[in-house]
């Protein structure tokens, strides 16, 4: 079944019909590769005949013209990755880059460079499992393992995946691969918990770190109550490492039935009901200031499209670049949002679907990041 869409009172798009398929997307090819780590300090130099001079002997001053030679670029390039979900989750593809506006402490800011683009995932999978909500055989143990097994049945063959477990401190239960026997057997070893502590702040600093020099399509998809008990971070804290990183967060919350039924039957007090709205709350801020999604399943029939939407809103996304007009190096925290606009009337973009009916979207984009700043 395929789904049409009709982006309206656009100009350049007259007549243009973008379709969202259902389901995965096979991937275009067969090369598997291990995930890229950025390396800022690798260069590549022609090689010479000549001898090399020693150091000690090498000239320390330099003549006018080799000083004249001598240039340094400093740019600041920004990039964001963006993707347009329809009510359904579906991506929206065939978007020009002419309907994009980004916007940077609400300047507008000028697109260098725009492309759709379709590639595997990496993904950390970081799981809560303590006896805290997992013990054995109960039901949040029964949820979290449903949720685990279920994602990773969505990943393609040359998806990268990682399973990180986490109760008083992370454990990585298997490294990133695409050979998913090294996956499951990691899953395996989610059986029974060793502490009753879920220091989630400290895991989620901890998988970001690891995530943050990874190239290409990359994102942690956590399993989590949400709840933390005490970790050394802060809120606060995890907030900014995660705003500075911008590594995507597609949050999986549970016991939102069990949360519900013991709310109904009053075994839930007022502080155990606050501390999970706050838990709630956290999940959902972390989500939206890295671009990703928060998601909090009732039933288990839910999880499916959850993936869905993950793969759709991660593998397929717009990649956006711009030069930010506010030059300063200040080390501050710079807020970015991404709209679908007329650049004919500069009003924002309708879409409707085959029969004719608008229908809501939604941008998934990071919220901002931390400008350079200039050591002097």
């Amino acid at each position: 079944m395929r789904i049409r869409y009709f982006l309206l009172s656009l100009p350049i798009l007259a007549g243009l019909i973008v379709i969202a398929q259902e389901g995965p997307i096979q991937p275009g090819s067969s090369t598997v590769s291990k995930p890229r780590k950025k390396d800022p300090a690798a260069t590549t130099e022609p090689e010479s005949d000549l001898p090399k001079i020693p150091s000690k002997l090498a000239p320390k001053n330099k003549s006018p013209e080799e000083a004249e030679a001598s240039f340094k670029v400093d740019t600041n390039i920004v990039n964001v990755d963006v993707a347009v979900l329809d009510d359904k989750g579906h991506f929206i593809p065939g978007i020009p880059k002419g309907a994009f506006r980004v916007l940077e402490d609400n300047v507008p800011q000028q697109i260098s460079n725009f492309a759709m683009s379709e590639a595997p995932e990496t993904v950390c999978l970081l799981v809560e499992f303590s006896n805290k909500f997992q013990s054995f055989y109960g039901s949040g143990w029964f949820q979290t393992l449903q949720a685990v097994y279920g994602f990773v049945e969505t990943l393609k063959k040359d998806d990268y995946v990682s399973v990180i477990a986490y109760d008083m401190r992370p454990e990585i239960l298997s490294d990133f691969s695409t050979d998913r026997r090294k996956t499951y057997e990691a899953l395996q070893r989610l059986r029974i918990a060793g502490f009753s502590e879920a220091n989630l702040f400290d895991a989620l600093a901890d998988a970001e770190e690891r995530m943050k020099d990874i190239e290409g399509r990359k994102a942690i998809v956590l399993v989590s109550s949400g709840i933390d008990t005490f970790s050394k971070l802060t809120f606060d804290k995890t907030r900014k490492i995660l705003q500075n990183d911008a590594v995507p967060i597609y949050a999986i919350g549970l016991l939102q039935t069990a949360r519900e039924l013991a709310d109904a039957r009053g075994g839930m007090g007022p502080i155990a009901r606050m501390d999970f709205l706050q838990a709630d709350n956290q999940m959902k801020t972390f989500a939206k200031e890295t671009g990703g999604m928060a998601f909090f399943p009732r039933f288990y029939g839910e999880f499916p499209s959850i993936y869905q939407t993950i793969s759709q809103s991660l593998r397929n996304q717009y990649s956006i670049a711009y030069n930010p007009s506010n030059t300063a190096r200040d080390g501050k925290y710079r807020k970015i949002k991404v709209e679908l606009v007329n650049p004919a009337t500069n009003e924002p973009l309708p879409v409707k679907d085959q029969k004719g009916k608008p229908i809501k979207y939604q941008i998934i984009a990071k919220a901002g990041y931390t400008a350079p700043r200039t050591v002097e």
